[in-house]
């Protein structure tokens, strides 16, 4: 199997990250930065890839966040058309990018019931739009369950998070929809 795992360094990423280690430790950590993470979120990035040894594959926009943000006036508002182009950009072209280098059949990510309505009709196992098998292991886990195995680990968790795809919690940028 050609497995990966896909990280942005939200809130609780160190648990699925350091569960997929522990079994894989080579396996590819896929991180589609956007070039908008908070500083906090960048440094806790840098202090994951470097104490768990990640064998981290960067992918990033064709574009700096620089250039766009002049050509499109900074991030678009999700009611834009430009959003959707922006979300392209920013976080659908680099993920194909990443698949189509790695060619996974297996793809573990941290996606939890709960979080959008989307989601909520999921399970732990459930099949990509182009047959990849996402397994998403702390499926059904509560932000308690995960603060436990944070602490139970010593893993360090980051709360200063921000997704310029989703501006709210509840949405979805496309990622998991297609």
């Amino acid at each position: 199997d050609k497995a990966i795992v896909t990280t942005n360094f939200r809130p609780y990423e160190a648990t699925l990250i350091h569960a997929c280690v522990n079994v894989f430790p080579s396996i590819p950590v896929i991180w589609c930065d956007s070039g908008y993470n908070t500083d906090a979120t960048y440094k806790h990035a840098e202090t994951l890839i470097s104490d768990l040894s990640l064998n981290i594959f960067l992918y990033v926009p064709q574009q700096s966040a620089a250039h766009r943000n002049i050509v499109m006036g900074g991030i678009p508002d999700i009611d834009s058309d430009l959003h959707a182009i922006f979300t392209d950009q920013v976080k659908l072209e680099p993920f194909k990018r990443a698949i189509k280098e790695h060619q996974p059949n297996l793809w573990f990510t941290n996606l939890r019931k709960g979080q959008t309505q989307f989601r909520d009709t999921l399970d732990i196992v459930s099949q990509s739009g182009d047959g990849i098998i996402k397994v998403s292991p702390f499926f059904h886990w509560t932000d308690e369950d995960l603060d436990i195995y944070l602490k139970d680990h010593g893993l360090p968790n980051e709360n200063d998070y921000y997704d310029p795809t989703k501006v709210h919690g509840n949405r979805e940028c496309g990622l998991h929809t297609q």
